[in-house]
């Protein structure tokens, strides 16, 4: 019989959008995991850190996790659950409730312990077994490395970062020879919450957050043994260095830059040998999630029929309304562009995710910059003006930005 596994990760619990609550999304969420597990027959769920956005979840996202691990313990009761800590996890809370948490079979890992020096295997390496109990592999349990996690860490050298990822890849290095020495030769599934190297980060959605100035370590250094390595913290599904090396994403897009991402999960399943599969099921997107961008950015009037076009039910309740983030070209606005853009999305049953006004490239600006100086004994300062205000506005300056241009010019003369 085979052993299955679901490795997600980053759930965030608790968090908002644009001040709008992910409540609703996280329900869905939750369902259709329940409904994976049943479906799939999985022995084990893997939780790869970020289980809560913050360092102080409400009560609210609190009885939300653990209704959630009640539900999936009722449905598979020989289900074992390895929640471990992200870098957004209060540590200590996640590890609080684990007497209780253990009764539904569930290993709760906020912080690395030790043990006489050496790592308390009782609270890391989590045996994983089928419906028969019999156990087919391993699962060794590390959160996110915090500075208290890495005893003797050093930052002596002039390289600040090459002692953190040292210390990060022995703590990985000496656990695995621990439960090696336990285990036998059973496959061994390793979690990890860090930034791996080679893997691509959302904008503006993970911090790099390994201390000490340096925040990718390099995929080889995870132990060759390793049958898998079930990673968290970039919200991007992917595999890094190898097939079995990999993040499994965030379940639905916490920010803008992962509205485009295929959310899912991945499913392993497993022989005595090591790993027979690894699948990736996708999950629902319960809550519409659009970019209007147009060619470079929409310009405030191209905004309405870009809505309309969407074919919005204006029945929804507000939870199930569609998320829109609005990109724009620059341009001048007598209220601000935020501001109009604003008001047009209340006319609609739609939550604002945000607005972005679309610089051209930094290059692009001083290579402007550059040919505007060399060419300034030869252009007129009005037309310098005009082309400045374009450049930046994406439109021409209309009379009334001519007047303003032309006093501020008098009243320098005079001056």
């Amino acid at each position: 019989m085979a052993l299955k596994i679901l490795h997600t990760a980053d759930w965030h619990i608790g968090q908002s959008l644009n001040g709008w609550s992910r409540t609703f999304e996280h329900q869905q969420f939750f369902k259709e995991l329940e409904e994976l597990i049943v479906v799939h027959e999985v022995d084990a769920l893997v939780v790869a850190g970020d289980v809560f956005d913050n360092q102080n979840p409400s009560a609210e996202a609190a009885q939300m996790l653990y209704e959630a691990l009640a539900r999936f313990h009722e449905k598979r009761p020989h289900l074992v659950t390895v929640l471990t800590a992200g870098n957004h996890d209060p540590a200590g809370r996640v590890e609080a409730p684990g007497v209780l948490l253990q009764k539904i079979g569930v290993q709760a890992v906020g912080m690395v312990r030790r043990l006489d020096g050496a790592l308390d295997l009782s609270h890391h390496l989590v045996p994983l077994k089928t419906s028969d109990g019999e156990i087919k592999a391993y699962a060794l349990a590390l959160p996110f490395p915090r500075p208290t996690d890495l005893p003797g860490l050093s930052f002596s050298s002039k390289e600040e970062g090459s002692p953190v990822v040292r210390a990060v890849a022995q703590l990985y290095e000496t656990a695995v020879s621990q439960a090696r020495a336990e285990i036998g030769e059973l496959p061994l599934i390793a979690t990890g919450h860090l930034h791996v190297a080679g893997g691509l980060e959302s904008e503006g959605a993970e911090r790099r957050i390994l201390i000490g100035g340096e925040h990718a370590m390099p995929w080889e250094q995870f132990p060759d043994d390793l049958a898998y390595v079930a990673l968290g913290h970039l919200h991007k599904p992917q595999k890094v260095g190898k097939e079995s090396i990999r993040y499994s994403g965030s379940p639905f897009p916490l920010s803008v830059t992962e509205q485009h991402y295929k959310h899912g999960v991945n499913l392993l399943s497993f022989s005595d040998a090591g790993v027979l599969s690894i699948e990736r099921v996708g999950l629902n997107r319960h809550v519409p999630f659009h970019r209007l961008k147009g060619d470079g950015g929409l310009l405030l009037e191209e905004l309405v029929p870009a809505l309309d076009a969407l074919g919005l039910d204006a029945d929804l309740p507000v939870e199930r309304q569609p998320f829109v983030h609005v990109d724009l070209k620059p341009q001048v606005s007598a209220s601000g562009l935020k501001a109009e853009v604003d008001q047009i999305l209340a006319e609609y049953p739609v939550r604002s995710a945000g607005v972005s006004v679309l610089r051209p490239p930094r290059e692009q600006i001083i290579s402007a910059e550059a040919e505007s100086l060399i060419r300034l004994s030869e252009v007129k300062p009005d037309e310098l003006f005009k082309s400045a205000f374009e450049r930046v506005h994406g439109i021409e300056p209309d009379a009334k930005h001519l007047d303003y241009f032309y006093r501020a010019i008098a009243e320098a003369e005079v001056e």
